[in-house]
């Protein structure tokens, strides 16, 4: 079995096997497929698939074009504003029928709509986020069951439950006019970026989202079923909490066994169920002789696994069989005094090892949820993994992903932060909102708690900064009001059932948030920004990013980061020749961020020429490569810098244990922070993290006037290492020197400084070099020519300042290798950014946007579909910073 379908068995639903008698006791019966979905007025009248939504629909029937094409998300507006109303008619064998309980499920229904069954309304559903189901025993007939689910407008619902909310208004109210999105989405519990967000369009989605099935049962069914790990240091023994969660049709008695065959142990439990529903804990004691293999993050070791199988035999004769996928791990946040600062650390300790967390935020891959498949999901998923990431932060304003999307992580060794779906915005808290809230928070927990992928809840994304620094103008004699509503959400419900539920991995109310710190003072922090506690958010877009000295040095960075445009390939999907130019209106109108565009330009202005070609194309192109060669840079030292700071602190700051930067993917063709664009093809950022995410690494910088490198680690052994330096003209591809630092000892998870001299020292010792004509490159060595970790370089002055930089004459030559493809690349000069773009043949190089100071390189090229040496020779196109002017 592959690692996909592995996965996808794994978590997607837990298989469960009625047995007694000789046959099978419980009966599902899918109601996935072609349904009839019509507007309100009857209009429209098609075909649509359930799972889906609408504008997946009317584009399959060609009623609409690609929603993503141009301005589409403007003139497709009328869809979110109307009524839909989904049906099906379906007929059900009789040994359904016949069961005493028979429950219509929804996994998913996008959002508000009331549910109706031969003309019998069961109930409505308020909630993305939840389950529902309902009694329909009494209901169902042999043939000819007509099931409906109509559905009203999200935008026009929110913006009822606004209008009557008239005691005091929850801001904010409108998102700004230049995300062109709808209004109120606070007040709908939705993904908060459906209605547009500041990297992505407004698609306030109407349709059943995920899959809907009858269950039909004589005695139980299987709810829920969670198993989490936990290690008695006092006894060093590993026990699992199993809970099982079970709806009875009557009362009865019976015994659990719970069984880990490759662990030899088994314990049986006596059980009792009452009629309705029920939850179970059970302790299962591992086997003390046993030898117990951990779940570890990416990097740090295997990502191991058992089987567990699960027997309820009742009194009667009758039960269930059934069997998960247990894992076995520790987490803890640390928030403790450190020597020498203010403050508390921050930093997950996991199997008793501190983790650096080195990765990304996610945002939903699609504004339609039903296009999100399996193979986009490995894809993201596996260009973590291959970028050095050990961590992804699952956002608070997207939703609660897939099963697969955790599995996956599971598997590859993502941890996962996962927010509640709560972001930028206030919150009513009348009952029916906490109510639906609730139950929101009650399923989800239960549903993901087994995964060892999360590591940590968080209650919602910003929400506490935006009240400490009063994003919405609240007036100051309001503001009780504001901090009464937000301890009643995610403090005494949210926190409160993750307590209850969950006690395996720890809880944040916010993030940025000073975590114990925030608690102490009211849980709304004076400066939730505060670097000598909790996480941290900095957006810096006009300072200068190569300016280390204007980072903050926090315990940990949760969101930082720059924008860029995508490649000219993906935008050309979406778009025609006369948007083709960065100041088009298809340009503004895609930008969702005031002023983004410009200061994407003026960031770059910094250090780069700005392309100043005569061709309008080639203009447009060099453009959108500079934004990425900007971005690129501008996170790479601000994650050196974080990475170098986990081991110091400097006038009470540092021991900085995390770099998470905004974002990695992208959720349509625009600009955004992502470092991989729509579609799958890597940014140049994303390139640059295998090297910045690397688990060893040498760091280089400016201290004023003084060279300061260090050697940090991600591993757990100790090294001996030793830097060298090579120092390079502008104008030659012949070094100029080569320095190497004495050797010394670098700790396992660890950073340490191990060369500092004047920059100017190791230039005139190089002979004819100054800041403006030279720069360095520079890797780690262990003993004698082992390199560790990848090369690394410094620019001593801005590219645009720099003396003898030529305009480079490059060759290439395309060569299959099996089912790869190697490109040789041959320079007549030096060239930095180097970037290699195929255009729209899918795939990624080994490496690219790298400088290239030999006369030849050889780089590997990974396609995911079939391809040839002629189609890659042709599409190939190469770019280097000397190009664009």
């Amino acid at each position: 079995m592959d690692a996909l379908a592995h996965a996808l068995l794994a978590f997607a639903c837990v298989c469960v096997l009625y047995f007694g008698v000789g046959k099978c006791r419980l009966n599902t019966y899918s109601l996935n497929g072609k349904w009839v979905l019509r507007s309100s007025n009857g209009s429209i009248w098609v075909r649509a698939d359930v799972p889906g939504c609408v504008y997946s629909a009317l584009r399959e029937h060609a009623l609409i074009q690609d929603p993503y094409y141009r301005f589409n998300d403007l003139a497709y507006r009328w869809i979110a504003l109307d009524n839909w109303t989904y049906t099906t008619t379906f007929s059900i064998p009789t040994d359904i029928r016949q069961k005493q309980m028979v429950r219509l499920v929804f996994d998913g229904v996008d959002t508000v709509s009331t549910i109706s069954i031969n003309n019998f309304v069961l109930g409505t559903t308020d909630n993305m986020f939840r389950r529902y189901d309902f009694h329909v025993s009494g209901i169902l007939k042999a043939d000819g069951n007509v099931l409906s689910v109509s559905l009203v407008s999200a935008v026009e619902y929110a913006a009822q439950r606004s209008r009557a909310h008239h005691s005091y208004k929850v801001p904010p109210s409108c998102p700004p006019p230049v995300q062109k999105g709808e209004c109120h989405v606070n007040f709908i519990r939705k993904a908060q970026s459906s209605f547009s967000w500041d990297w992505g369009p407004s698609f306030p989605t109407l349709g059943i989202w995920k899959d809907v099935r009858l269950e039909a049962y004589d005695i139980l069914t299987l709810l829920y079923l969670s198993a989490t790990s936990h290690y008695d240091t006092d006894v060093s023994q590993w026990s699992l909490e199993v809970v099982l969660l079970v709806h009875a049709v009557e009362a009865a008695v019976g015994r659990v066994t719970l069984s880990l065959p490759k662990l030899a142990t088994q314990q049986t439990f006596q059980t009792s169920l009452p009629p309705g529903q029920s939850k179970n804990t059970y302790i299962l004691s591992v086997n003390k002789s046993a030898h117990v293999d951990l779940w570890w993050p990416n990097g740090h070791g295997k990502q191991n696994q058992y089987n567990m199988s699960l027997q309820l035999l009742l009194d009667n004769g009758l039960g269930i069989n059934t069997q998960i996928l247990v894992y076995f791990r520790t987490v803890e946040l640390v928030q403790k005094p450190i020597s020498g600062s203010p403050g508390l650390s921050f930093y997950f300790r996991v199997n008793g090892m501190p983790i650096f967390l080195k990765g990304s935020n996610w945002i939903p891959a699609h504004s339609f949820q039903d296009q999100v498949t399996p193979e986009m999901l490995q894809n993201l998923l596996q260009s973590v993994v291959d970028a050095n990431m050990n961590t992804l932060r699952v956002w608070g304003g997207g939703v609660y992903e897939q099963d697969l999307f955790y599995s996956k992580c599971d598997e590859l060794g993502i941890m996962i932060w996962q927010d509640f779906m709560f972001a930028c915005a206030l919150y009513p808290t009348e009952s029916d909102f906490m109510e639906t809230v609730r139950e929101e928070v009650i399923h989800q927990v239960r549903r993901l708690k087994s995964h060892p992928s999360i590591i940590v809840w968080s209650g919602n994304n910003e929400n506490e900064a935006a009240i400490a620094n009063n994003w919405f103008g609240i007036p100051v004699s309001e503001r009780q009001r504001y901090l009464k509503d937000y301890v009643a959400l995610y403090v005494d419900l949210i926190s409160d059932i993750v307590k209850k539920e969950d006690q395996s991995r720890p809880f944040l109310t916010s993030s940025p948030t000073n975590g114990v710190e925030s608690e102490r003072e009211g849980w709304v922090a004076s400066n939730p920004y505060d670097t000598h506690y909790g996480d941290v958010h900095f957006y810096s877009y006009l300072d200068d990013c190569w300016d280390w000295t204007g980072f903050p040095r926090t315990r940990l960075a949760s969101e930082y980061g720059f924008q860029s445009w995508p490649s000219f390939s993906t935008l050309q999907k979406v778009s025609v020749a006369k948007d083709w130019s960065y100041s088009s209106k298809f340009s503004e109108h895609r930008q969702h961020h005031s002023d983004g565009n410009n200061e994407m330009l003026q960031q770059a202005a910094l250090h780069f020429h700005l392309p100043n070609s005569t061709e309008l194309l080639k203009a447009y192109r060099d453009t959108l490569y500079l934004t990425q060669v900007m971005q690129a840079e501008c996170v790479k030292v601000q994650t050196e810098f974080y990475r170098r700071s986990q081991s110091e602190i400097i006038e009470g700051q540092g021991h900085t244990m995390g770099a998470l930067y905004w974002q990695l993917n992208d959720i349509w063709q625009g600009p955004s922070w992502s470092s991989i664009e729509f579609g799958g093809k890597w940014k140049m950022l994303h390139y640059f993290a295998q090297d910045f995410f690397a688990p060893v690494l040498p760091v280089g910088f400016l201290d004023k006037t003084t060279l300061l490198i260090y050697a940090v680690s991600d591993l757990s052994s100790d090294l001996t290492l030793h830097v060298v330096i090579t120092v390079y003209q502008w104008s030659s591809l012949e070094p100029v020197c080569n320095v190497s630092s004495t050797a010394a000892l670098l700790s396992g998870s660890s950073s340490q400084l191990l060369y500092k001299k004047p920059v100017e020292e190791l230039l005139d010792n190089c002979g004819n070099c100054t800041m403006l004509t030279c720069l360095l490159s520079f890797h780690l060595e262990e003993g004698a020519g082992k390199q560790q970790g990848p090369m690394n370089r410094l620019f001593l002055s801005s590219p645009k300042d720099a003396q003898g930089l030529q305009k480079p004459i490059i060759t290439t030559e395309v060569q299959q290798d099996k089912d790869t493809y190697t490109v040789t690349i041959h320079t007549s000069a030096i060239a930095p950014f180097l970037w290699l773009d195929v255009g729209d043949i899918p795939g990624r190089f080994n490496s690219n946007g790298f400088l290239m100071v030999s006369k030849s390189k050889t780089v590997r090229f990974y396609p995911w579909t079939p391809t040839s040496t002629a189609q890659l020779s042709q599409a190939l196109l190469v770019t280097t910073l000397r190009d664009l002017y």
